[in-house]
């Protein structure tokens, strides 16, 4: 690589920190947009008799999207040492907007499902890989704070869909919704070919020089990372179970299923859980869009916090949030308390799990940081496949709508004790 390509990020009168936190930023709106959408939707697909999908269906349809990304989070911890975070970004980026591209065409169950798959397969790749990124071209200081704040954009991009879905739904087809969906890959892919290669991949497959010169371009401290890096066993796993990472890797796993449960089981149903408690679907989708909302402020304001005090504490406070939220929803306050706990509980919901990235990434070695994040979210997915599940099932046994509050309350408990419960040191190799 010539030294011209290795300064790409520098744009005219626009520092390079600030140009990679703004294309990390819309990446991210992406993938919360796309994840976001299919919930809001939902309301409409099942009235739509040319797909004839009904809600068991409508969550194996979901629980899709959680299969999908545990495939591509498995294949982006086992390919980052290969390939380099900036190729992973590009490609996953590419396929979930073609797998957007093709639920607006689906025309049943196969098809849709299919879609819905191949777009889990793209967010999977890029989620973590994005979140490890922008540790790596951060000051160590900063951080959490970096990541929570491009993850502000995922909150942003999930806010847009039920916004839309207000604006759009029933009046016009919710492919529509999907086909907004795919337009923006245009403008995120030129920025991330704009970007530098990780400093640590450099390192690491001996490009010192052109690792040295993002560094500086970036105003970074030199990587410790060398040629003869090693990623460990068998898709990298091993060496996240060894030299006293054990204990913080299994109960980040844990931590990540929970919180992905959560993602994926309320961004699935959230808008059907409270029309069946009684509001209108315009209501109920404002309600998702407040959520949504809380979840930006949540993450730019927890960021901050986790830097300054530690992200165990924010993570674990974020999780009991959400799970005293659902609780307090299960009451059936009067609306406006309702958009209040909506707000609040975005916090929890969701925000649990974008700050548990950011504790995650702060607490692996440098050398194993997206390794350790690829392979939670990976473990984590099994949570994404069970939330939509568990919601369906809740909301077709005939149980009152009070017990789907109850049942996304116990695992954000979990949640709670698993971040608490892992060691207060950062996790070194031997």
């Amino acid at each position: 690589m010539t030294a011209p390509s290795v300064i790409r990020p520098t744009v005219r009168r626009v520092p390079a920190n600030t140009f990679m936190l703004v294309a990390a930023w819309v990446v991210a709106s992406l993938e919360g947009y796309d994840l976001a959408v299919y919930g809001v939707s939902v309301p409409a697909i099942l009235g739509d008799p040319s797909l004839g999908i009904d809600k068991a269906e409508a969550g194996t349809i979901g629980s899709l999207v959680g299969i999908g990304m545990l495939i591509g989070a498995a294949l982006a911890g086992a390919l980052v040492h290969r390939t380099g975070p900036r190729r992973l970004l590009l490609v996953g980026t590419t396929v979930f907007s073609l797998g957007m591209a093709a639920c607006t065409f689906a025309g049943g169950v196969p098809s849709f499902g299919a879609g819905r798959l191949v777009v889990g397969l793209g967010l999977g790749v890029v989620l973590p890989t994005i979140n490890a990124y922008v540790a790596d071209l951060s000051e160590p200081g900063r951080r959490s704070r970096n990541v929570a704040l491009i993850m502000s954009g995922y909150a942003a991009g999930a806010l847009c869909s039920p916004l839309l879905g207000t604006l759009l739904l029933p009046d016009v087809s919710y492919r529509w919704l999907y086909v907004i969906g795919v337009i923006p890959v245009f403008l995120a892919v030129p920025l991330v070919l704009r970007l530098p290669e990780s400093p640590f991949h450099l390192s690491r497959t001996g490009r010192t020089a052109e690792a040295r010169a993002v560094e500086e371009r970036l105003g970074l401290a030199p990587s410790d990372a060398s040629p003869t890096s090693d990623p460990g066993s068998w898709l990298g796993i091993g060496s996240l179970l060894t030299g006293g990472l054990a204990v913080s890797t299994v109960l980040f796993w844990a931590m990540s299923f929970c919180g992905l449960l959560l993602v994926f089981g309320i961004s699935t149903w959230l808008p059907s859980i409270m029309q069946a408690a009684g509001f209108s679907l315009g209501s109920a989708l404002l309600q998702t869009a407040a959520m949504w909302l809380g979840v930006g402020v949540g993450a730019v304001v927890g960021g901050r916090v986790a830097d300054a005090l530690g992200a165990k504490r924010v993570v674990v406070v974020a999780f009991l949030v959400g799970t005293l939220s659902l609780v307090a929803m299960s009451t059936r306050p009067p609306t406006p308390v309702m958009f209040v706990l909506m707000f609040i509980s975005g916090f929890g919901f969701i925000g649990s799990q974008i700050l548990g990235n950011a504790f995650i990434v702060t607490r692996y070695p440098d050398a194993l940081r997206g390794n350790g994040l690829a392979w939670a979210l990976s473990i984590g997915r099994f949570g994404a496949i069970a939330g939509p599940s568990l919601g369906a099932y809740v909301l077709s046994s005939g149980a009152s709508v009070d017990w789907a509050f109850y049942a996304f309350a116990v695992p954000a408990l979990i949640g709670a004790f698993a971040a608490g419960a892992v060691p207060r040191t950062r996790a070194v190799t031997a």
